[in-house]
């Protein structure tokens, strides 16, 4: 049996293959995460690997340091949230004198690279960690930077990810369920939900918060008020408004899953010729910029986005420094703004 080495001592290449016994060059491809290593010996190695403490040199960067590089991975730079998100990021990052590179993968995922070769570029240049605000990285591909010990952050994914990968994202559920009370409150029970990816983690806690307030009220949950925009932008919304107007009673009140759900509704309604908030209150997601400039502006429930931002690049920087986490899943509160699209609902 492998005996473990001292704390003190430490670990290279060749004492790791010595333990795991196999060669130096094995150690180096399973470190770098290639992939022609039997599942057999990659587990073995991984496992000295980490009962050794081994670092890679990325690992062993210090977060401090001049030339830090992180990468944030987005779909495109022209939404107010991903805007905002970035915003606390860069913030951050100029605090902890970190350089942030983004990419973008575009609105079709990936691109021409593959997970595998991000994965390996960034290791062949020094990237400290890569902190992802996109639904182009599935869980499967990101496998191809934990085993190369990459330090990834994913902020408001769609699905969850495993226990091991870190999170960051906001209260989904309370914010759906307040927005939601808010319209109760001020009288309405004809409300609609509009929601983005029908089945990513965001929507359905969005949703089942607005069925919860619904539920507590004594207001039975109409599935022909529910509709999935497919994503979360402005043609959902007006798919979603479409859709309603088709109904034979029409809501009263509708909430809608983003911002830019959001104005989407309020853009399709003002062709219709109905008045937000005279004949329908409106109330969105995030607390964007966009919301507070629109006309009406726009009740919103915020995420705290700049504040996810900088959350994700300090979680990052301490996976990257060896930390050891407290949680892999991070929550930040949600508040309610109203503001001039929510009215009681007409006499």
């Amino acid at each position: 049996m492998a005996t473990k080495i001292p704390e003190r001592a430490k670990p290279t290449l060749a004492s790791v293959a010595q333990q795991a016994g196999v060669s130096a060059p094995t150690v180096s491809k399973v470190v770098n995460g290639r992939e022609d290593v039997s599942p057999e010996t990659r587990a073995r190695v991984l496992a000295v690997l980490e009962q050794a403490g081994y670092q890679s040199p990325l690992q062993r960067r210090s977060a401090g340091e001049t030339g830090t590089v992180v990468e944030v991975v987005i779909d495109v730079l022209d939404s107010a949230y991903t805007i905002q998100v970035l915003n606390g990021v860069l913030q951050s990052a100029a605090d902890a004198d970190v350089e942030i590179m983004v990419s973008v993968t575009g609105p079709a995922g990936q691109g021409r690279r593959s997970p595998e070769g991000r994965a390996q570029r960034m290791v062949d240049e020094g990237r400290a960690g890569m902190i992802v605000v996109t639904s182009a990285f599935s869980e499967t591909q990101l496998h191809p930077f934990r085993r190369r010990q990459i330090p990834v952050v994913v902020i408001d994914p769609l699905n969850p990810p495993s226990a091991d990968v870190v999170s960051i994202g906001a209260t989904n559920w309370a914010g759906g369920k307040a927005a939601t009370e808010h319209l109760l409150e001020l009288g309405h029970r004809r409300i609609a939900y509009i929601g983005g990816i029908e089945k990513a983690e965001c929507n359905q806690a969005r949703l089942h918060g607005y069925m919860a307030a619904l539920m507590a009220h004594g207001v039975p949950v109409d599935p022909q008020y529910i509709y999935s925009g497919g994503r979360f932008r402005r043609e959902g919304g007006v798919r979603g408004l479409q859709a309603l107007l088709q109904l034979d009673k029409l809501p009263t009140a509708i909430f809608a899953a983003s911002d830019t759900i959001a104005l989407g509704i309020l853009g399709e309604a003002g062709r219709h010729g109905i008045r937000v908030p005279e004949d329908l209150s409106l109330i969105g997601f995030d607390g964007t910029n966009q919301g507070e400039e629109s006309v009406p502006s726009l009740s919103s429930v915020a995420q705290p986005l700049e504040e996810m931002g900088r959350a994700a690049l300090r979680s990052l920087l301490r996976q990257a420094r060896g930390e050891v986490l407290d949680s892999h899943r991070v929550e930040l509160a949600t508040h309610l703004i109203v503001r001039d699209s929510t009215a009681p609902p007409a006499a």
